[in-house]
């Protein structure tokens, strides 16, 4: 490749770079600039005094507070209803399905991973509607909304744990086979604490996915303004949703200043989640060099 073109090429790519590097600081500042009227503890906790909101015993319905408490519980139960069936089905195509089970499996991934989150919540939704039919508690609330969540993260975790077994070295299996190790313990104390750098990776991508929808939610179980929930079946408050009724809906530019901060606070919350999952990643692969891991 003659320099001109070779100069040229990597100028071009530089340019990509800085104008996404770019683009993220002015959404940044934009969101921050639009969210600075209101960014105070009002914002968080309205009329209501702090303490007396964290610890539950008065109700916050002018502030943000439980928003962000059930984008949290939200984010949780979808995490811990989807890690199990994510992290086992992932193993079992990294290590024992044949190629023709693999492709069928990763096909029906792929075909979940590509359906719009729309789709997922017209389907939970239609899930609680059957279901109320014959168990009444059943409805709308954090538990079925979480688990259709748990529906659109399962392929971030298939492909993560899959990818993140398969692309250890072969020999780490045989050495723990020949040295009288079963499959499970190999798999126990070899393949996964060597695989942790991507597992954490694809967990806490997974925890940034569900954090940000909307779609999903909006059928399954979220509302406007109903305080914390104080159980699985009933309704809650989360940041997206906040987003989407205040800009379709805001009555002053308080409230429309109240949707800016509520995407400043989302932004900043998946954006310290992908910050995690690096440091962690780093932090599990110096120890794998250093031979500190256990």
């Amino acid at each position: 490749m003659k320099a001109p073109l070779r100069m040229a090429i990597r100028s071009a790519a530089f340019a990509a770079a800085l104008g996404l590097f770019f683009i993220v600081i002015f959404l940044l500042a934009a969101l921050f600039v639009k969210a600075l009227p209101v960014l105070d503890m009002r914002l968080l906790f309205g009329d209501t005094p702090p303490m007396e909101a964290i610890m539950g015993v008065r109700p916050v319905f002018d502030g943000l507070f439980p928003a962000i408490c059930g984008t949290l519980l939200l984010v949780i139960c979808a995490v811990v209803l989807a890690l199990p069936m994510g992290m086992g089905a992932g193993i079992h195509l990294a290590l024992s399905a044949s190629p023709g089970t693999r492709r069928r499996i990763g096909f029906c991934v792929d075909l979940l991973a590509g359906m719009p989150s729309i789709l997922i919540g017209l389907l939970g939704f239609s899930i609680i509607l059957f279901l109320y039919r014959y168990f009444p508690f059943i409805t709308p609330g954090l538990l079925p909304a979480a688990a259709s969540l748990a529906c659109l993260i399962l392929p971030y975790l298939i492909r993560g744990t899959w990818q993140a077994i398969h692309t250890l070295p072969p020999e780490l299996m045989r050495t723990a086979l020949s040295l009288g190790a079963s499959p499970v313990q190999a798999l126990r104390h070899v393949l996964l604490p060597a695989a942790k750098p991507g597992l954490t990776g694809c967990i806490l991508l997974s925890v940034g996915r569900a954090a940000e929808d909307t779609a999903v939610i909006l059928l399954t179980g979220t509302v406007a303004a109903y305080g914390l929930p104080s159980g699985f079946w009933d309704p809650f408050e989360a940041l997206p949703f906040f987003i989407y009724t205040t800009a379709a809906e805001y009555s002053s530019q308080r409230e429309l200043a109240m949707g800016f901060a509520a995407s400043l606070i989302l932004v900043g919350l998946c954006g310290g989640l992908f910050g995690l999952a690096a440091l962690i990643r780093r932090t599990v692969q110096l120890k794998i060099f250093t031979g500190k891991l256990s």
